[in-house]
């Protein structure tokens, strides 16, 4: 399929604009080579969480126990040189242990005051590790941090540190005891990444490092100014209107009393993904353009992660639920029936 193109705007020189591609795609796949010296295999799991960081987004990573997922951040915090904090979340854990709480102080006068002290949340990398684990109250504590990076206590608001991003595991096998992510808090999650089980070669390779203990050494390559100054390139990639309105039709085709739902929607989807997930969509899709070198959105690029955007966003009716159908396959469905109707 061709490309689909659209003049860069007068105030942007498009030679400058595809020298600044290229300087993002190679810091994007140094970072993306310095992460994987750590994590073995995974690849996609570290583009999907180098790309949320890059355009300002979180990820809800699902797997199971052992495939380093923690390691994976620390890795991140190092080679982007931001701040980790890691809160384990457990069925005891209240708001004010993430969030901070207000403390009686005294000043240089002796007289009393409130102070506040800040919680864990007051980082960069947050690592919300079982995030299923904590009470509904508590998982609510992170609504406003993760969508307007800020906590709001006592009347007062505070600002948190850019870049932030929230980075929050589940445990997919273990549900005895946990509380499902209500949908507002998913639809905060630009992606919701299935961590895939490594292979045979993967886990030799893990095996091998576990045992020899060898050292490897992670670069410092970004910091959070340069960060920012990535994502301000993002406003400058091109999106043509069709490519804006494929995204569009693609959410569209989510729901299931829209004309562009495929059969297997209307018969098992409940509710479709939510605006929220058009804005990922081209948000990611700019980044991907840029870490290929292109100063402009194509069609794959939307579809890419299609399915990290979409699928966490879609609500199974009854029977759907009782067909034990996988989301995952439902929105391939979706952006097969869409390519095959353009």
């Amino acid at each position: 399929m061709s490309v689909a193109t659209a003049p860069v705007p007068a105030a942007v020189s498009p030679e400058m604009l595809e020298t600044e591609a290229r300087h993002f795609k190679e810091e994007f796949a140094a970072a993306h080579e310095a992460v994987g010296r750590v994590i073995v295999g995974q690849e996609r799991t570290i583009a999907a969480c180098l790309t949320a960081i890059f355009c300002g987004g979180n990820v809800l990573l699902e797997g199971v126990p052992g495939l380093g997922k923690t390691e994976l951040v620390k890795a991140l915090s190092r080679v982007l040189d931001l701040d980790f904090r890691r809160i384990q979340f457990t069925p005891d854990l209240m708001p004010a242990d993430i969030i901070g709480t207000s403390v009686m102080s005294t000043d240089e006068h002796g007289q009393y005051r409130f102070e506040f002290r800040k919680g864990p949340i007051f980082t960069q990398l947050l690592l919300a590790d079982e995030i299923n684990r904590a009470s509904p109250k508590t998982q609510s504590a992170l609504l406003e941090t993760m969508q307007e990076h800020s906590v709001t206590t006592g009347g007062t608001m505070h600002q948190l540190k850019e870049p932030f991003f929230v980075l929050a595991t589940q445990n997919p096998i273990e549900q005895e005891g946990t509380y499902p992510l209500p949908e507002a808090q998913l639809d905060r999650f630009m992606f919701k990444v299935v961590v895939p089980f490594l292979n045979r070669a993967e886990l030799n390779e893990v095996v091998s490092r576990t045992i020899l203990r060898t050292a490897v050494e992670i670069p410092k390559l970004l910091d959070s100014d340069r960060i920012m100054a990535l994502r301000k390139i993002l406003d400058k990639v091109v999106v043509t209107d069709a490519l804006r309105d494929y995204a569009v039709r693609l959410v569209l085709a989510t729901h299931p009393g829209t004309d562009f739902a495929p059969l297997r929607i209307r018969q098992f989807v409940k509710w479709g993904a939510s605006p929220r997930a058009a804005q990922a969509l081209i948000r990611a899709a700019r980044v991907r353009a840029l870490s290929e070198g292109r100063a402009h959105v194509a069609f794959e690029d939307v579809r890419h992660f299609a399915g990290e955007v979409l699928g966490h966003r879609m609500l199974l009716n009854y029977d759907g639920q009782a067909e034990n159908l996988d989301l995952a396959e439902l929105v391939q469905e979706c952006v097969k029936n869409l390519t095959e109707t353009m």
